[in-house]
């Protein structure tokens, strides 16, 4: 089999420098009100904001349509004097962008960075473990950025992933990317094939449309050098956690879209109603909007 060779490409990246102090404002906060027509998506973004975000923190600004919402509305909150000194570590170009339309000052990260909050879409998470899939096929700009992102939801003190209802389940199906070194994809991928034998395909992403299992002839190489392996689950995934165990001891595999945070919330937002799940307390609550 021959696959055609694929020119690297690179993304403008963000390399953080420094820390700030934390300081707790007694500020006023300024809370919104919903009417029913109000999206679900912007309920949770701005519980999101209102609930966790305070002044003087340092915050890890996801990717993705709720994160976009609070972005802009975290935006708000400082031109009205509601928040101060509130500093954005951006997870790709998209939510760079965002924040500074909204006019939220920036910081770049390096490893060892601290932060004191980050939210984040997720593209699902599993009901009870809390452990998230990011990373899904769903924007092309934001292809080489799971790596980044992983990385700041890691160094983040707490973490919130904003989803819809119906993204919240046990048992998930659907896909879950894996970066794997480039120069022996191929072989990576059918260890990862033989050990989910029959429960899922592993496609090679393409940088251009829907180019089938070996990614065509431009595939997806990220600003590391990785190739990035959709490995689809056709049905029900028992455990995530398993999951994760079996992909992190394959040799190759560089990391991959699920995300273990002991911190952890998430803030699920339903058609008339926010819910919020905890993972360090097992504690659910709900708040009619």
């Amino acid at each position: 089999m021959v696959i055609a060779a694929s020119t690297p490409f690179s993304l403008s990246s963000v390399v953080f420098t420094r820390r700030r102090s934390y300081r707790h404002y007694s500020v006023p906060r300024v809370t919104a009100s919903f009417s029913p027509e109000v999206s679900p998506l912007l309920r949770a973004a701005h519980h999101t904001v209102d609930s966790y975000v305070k002044s003087g923190m340092i915050i890890g600004l996801g990717s993705g349509e709720a994160s976009d919402i609070a972005i802009r509305y975290l935006g708000q909150q400082l031109r009205s004097g509601s928040l101060a000194d509130v500093v954005g570590v951006p997870m790709s170009v998209r939510s760079a962008s965002e924040a500074a339309k909204s006019g939220i000052p920036l910081e770049k990260f390096r490893d060892g960075f601290q932060i004191d909050f980050a939210f984040h879409d997720a593209d699902a998470v599993e009901e009870d473990s809390l452990i998230a899939v990011i990373g899904r096929r769903k924007h092309s700009q934001e292809d080489d950025y799971i790596l980044r992102q992983k990385s700041i939801l890691k160094a983040a003190d707490e973490a919130v992933f904003m989803i819809k209802e119906e993204q919240y389940k046990a048992g998930l199906e659907g896909s879950i990317p894996v970066l794997v070194q480039s120069l022996n994809w191929l072989a990576i991928a059918e260890e990862i094939d033989d050990l989910y034998l029959g429960d899922a395909e592993v496609w090679r992403r393409a940088s251009v449309g829907d180019a089938g299992p070996l990614g065509g002839d431009f595939p997806i190489i990220t600003s590391d050098g990785h190739n990035i392996l959709d490995v689809m689950f056709t049905t029900p995934i028992p455990s995530l956690a398993e999951v994760v165990k079996s992909l992190d001891v394959i040799d190759g595999v560089v990391d991959h879209g699920l995300v273990i945070k002991t911190r952890c919330t998430v803030v699920i937002a339903g058609e008339t109603e926010v819910r919020t799940v905890t993972l360090q307390t097992s504690k659910v609550e709900s708040s009619d909007v």
